[in-house]
């Protein structure tokens, strides 16, 4: 599971350093993060959490949880980077450890990072062509992502098939669906979903969950629209 993890992290580095202003020297696996909350930021998707720990301050990031100052925090499966800039805070930290807070009852999770973008393969090739679901909120993915204005925060169904997915990314797996549906010239044809169900890439899914606009994650890692905490199943 560590070696997993840490190819992954691996990877992640690379995507980040295309993006990013400054290019972030790999992140660094440690051992664990125990602190006290000095300062709390809330963004989209997660928490920052300025740490006074026994080696000194530090920035962590984990998902979006309530914390109060003051409080004693451990951080489980902690993954440093360096140079990471949070677009939406307008700041770039020296150093930050992504994780999540620790429950002692729960299993471990794996590392905090950004999801990967949506597949940069042909769009749309024969091989997807989705009946669109049914009921009153069913939706295309190209009627989500161009109607997204008239949906935001509101709840939809789509039938669509997984062409990527990213697990236990900040508490969340991260899922990349497309129907045969719109255009890859402006990217109509692809929508992200968050979800806490596995799937694999292929499986043609009933989606249904809640349409989130402007997600910045940071980074250049910012998602017009996604469908956020939803159900994926077969």
């Amino acid at each position: 599971m560590k070696t997993l993890t840490t190819l992954a992290a691996l990877t992640l580095a690379v995507a980040f350093a295309a993006h990013a202003a400054t290019p972030p020297a790999p992140p660094a696996p440690t051992q664990g993060l125990t602190g006290e909350v000095l300062e709390t930021k809330d963004v989209d998707s997660y928490t920052y959490l300025r740490l006074k720990t026994k080696d000194g301050e530090t920035w962590a990031a984990v998902p979006t949880t309530s914390v109060k100052k003051g409080a004693k925090v451990t951080i489980a499966n902690p993954m440093t980077m360096n140079n990471f800039e949070s677009k939406t805070l307008k700041k770039t930290f020296d150093k930050i450890v992504f994780g999540q807070i620790n429950d002692p009852n729960a299993k471990s999770a794996p590392t905090a990072a950004a999801p990967a973008p949506a597949p940069a393969a042909a769009a749309n090739g024969p091989s997807i062509k989705i009946a669109k679901a049914t009921g009153a909120d069913a939706k295309t993915v190209a009627e989500i992502v161009t109607g997204k204005a008239g949906l935001k925060d509101k709840p939809v169904s789509l039938h669509a098939q997984v062409v990527k997915f990213n697990g236990g990314i900040l508490g969340k797996n991260w899922v990349h669906v497309r129907d045969g549906s719109g255009s890859a010239a402006d990217g109509s044809n692809d929508i992200l979903v968050t979800t806490q169900d596995v799937v694999a890439v292929g499986d043609v899914v009933n989606v249904k969950g809640t349409v989130r606009l402007n997600i910045d994650l940071g980074s250049g890692y910012a998602y017009p629209v996604l469908i956020e905490n939803a159900s994926v199943k077969k």
